[in-house]
C-alpha cells in the first residue's frame, strides 16, 4: 500500500448531546466532532497527521444520538499503530480496534461512545451514501410520569396533548415538499426534503414519542415539525393548518420550535454495499427546486 493511500473506516456512535454544542467542531467549544478528533489525535500522535471525521447528520446543540454514523480515512501506518497486540500491527485488526481505543481514552463516564468501528464498503460516504435519517422526539405531557432521570432527554409539557390529532396532522405532512416554513434558512442551502414518515404514539407509561424519517433534514426541521404537532395537540392549530403553513413556504410564528433535549438521531439508512458509491455520487447532485426531483443533495441536518 502506498504511504498516501488510505482505508475508509465506518464509525457507529452514540452520545448524550446535553453538554455538547452540537456535532461540528468549533474553536473553543465542546462538540462531538471536536471531542472525537482530539481523542483520535492522541491515538495517532506519532503519525503527525490529524484525520477528519465526517458524519451522516450534523446534529445541533443539545441533540442526542443513539445511532450516528461517521467515517474517517486512515493510512496503513495509522491502522497498524492501533493494533497494539504484541508482534501484530494488523491493519484490519486496527480498524476493528479503533472503537475500543477511542472509548479507552474517553473513559467509562463519557457522554460519547463509539459503538463499533469497521472497514467501510467500497464507495461508502457516511453522509452522501445515506438514503434516510430517522429521529425520535419524546414528550411527557400532563398524563405521563415525570422521571427526573430522563429530564435531559424528554420534554416536559404542562398540559394534556391530543395524540390522535397530532398523529393525524403528522400523517398529512409526508411527501416531497419545500419545507421553508419549517426550517431555519441557511444561505445556499435548499429546503426541499422528502418526509418519508412522521408518526406519533403514546406508550403504555403515557410518554409520547414521534418518529420522523426523511432523506435528509434542513436546519431545525424536526423540532419545528414537533412544535407544529404540539400546537395541534393543544388545540391551537387545526390539523389542516400544518399543511397550509407548509405550503406558504414562509417562516411563521404560529408554533414554537421545540427544545433540542427531546430529540435523538435514532437510525441512518444505507443501500446495499454494492450501491454505496453510486448513491454517494447521486446525492452530491444539486437539488432542483422547480422539479422537486428525488435526486437531491442532502444538506446538513
Amino acid at each position: 500500500m502506498s504511504e498516501h493511500a488510505t482505508t475508509r473506516l465506518r464509525l457507529d456512535i452514540a452520545y448524550d448531546g446535553t453538554d455538547f454544542l452540537g456535532w461540528s467542531k468549533q474553536p473553543g467549544l465542546r462538540t462531538v466532532q471536536g471531542e472525537l478528533e482530539a481523542n483520535l489525535a492522541i491515538l495517532l500522535r506519532r503519525s503527525g497527521l490529524k484525520p477528519v471525521i465526517h458524519v451522516a447528520g450534523r446534529t445541533d446543540a443539545g441533540v442526542h444520538a443513539l445511532a450516528q454514523v461517521a467515517h474517517v480515512d486512515l493510512n496503513d501506518e495509522q491502522l497498524r499503530s492501533l493494533d497494539t497486540r504484541r508482534g501484530k500491527g494488523d491493519p484490519v485488526a486496527g480498524a476493528n480496534l479503533l472503537a475500543k481505543r477511542l472509548n479507552g481514552i474517553a473513559g467509562l463516564d463519557t457522554d460519547v461512545h463509539v459503538i463499533r468501528s469497521s472497514v467501510a464498503p467500497e464507495g461508502f460516504d457516511a453522509r452522501f451514501s445515506a438514503t434516510w435519517r430517522r429521529y425520535e422526539y419524546r414528550i411527557a405531557d400532563a398524563t405521563a410520569p415525570r422521571n427526573p432521570l430522563l429530564r435531559n432527554h424528554t420534554l416536559w409539557h404542562p398540559s394534556v396533548l391530543d395524540v390522535d390529532a397530532m398523529a393525524a396532522a403528522a400523517a398529512s405532512l409526508t411527501g416531497l415538499h419545500d419545507w421553508a416554513s419549517y426550517c431555519k434558512p441557511r444561505e445556499g442551502a435548499t429546503t426541499i426534503r422528502n418526509l418519508q414518515e412522521f408518526t406519533w404514539r403514546r406508550l403504555d407509561d403515557g410518554l409520547m414519542v414521534a418518529h420522523v424519517r426523511a432523506d435528509a433534514f434542513c436546519h431545525s426541521m424536526v423540532r419545528a415539525l414537533v412544535g407544529a404537532s404540539v400546537a395541534v395537540g393543544e388545540g391551537k392549530l387545526r390539523i389542516e393548518d400544518v399543511v397550509d403553513l407548509r405550503d406558504a413556504h414562509e417562516r411563521t410564528a404560529a408554533f414554537k420550535v421545540m427544545p433540542a433535549k427531546g430529540l435523538a438521531l435514532a437510525e441512518v439508512g444505507y443501500p446495499a454495499d454494492s450501491e454505496m458509491g453510486a448513491r454517494a455520487e447521486l446525492t452530491r447532485q444539486r437539488r432542483d427546486p422547480a422539479a422537486l426531483r428525488l435526486t437531491e443533495r442532502p444538506e446538513a441536518d
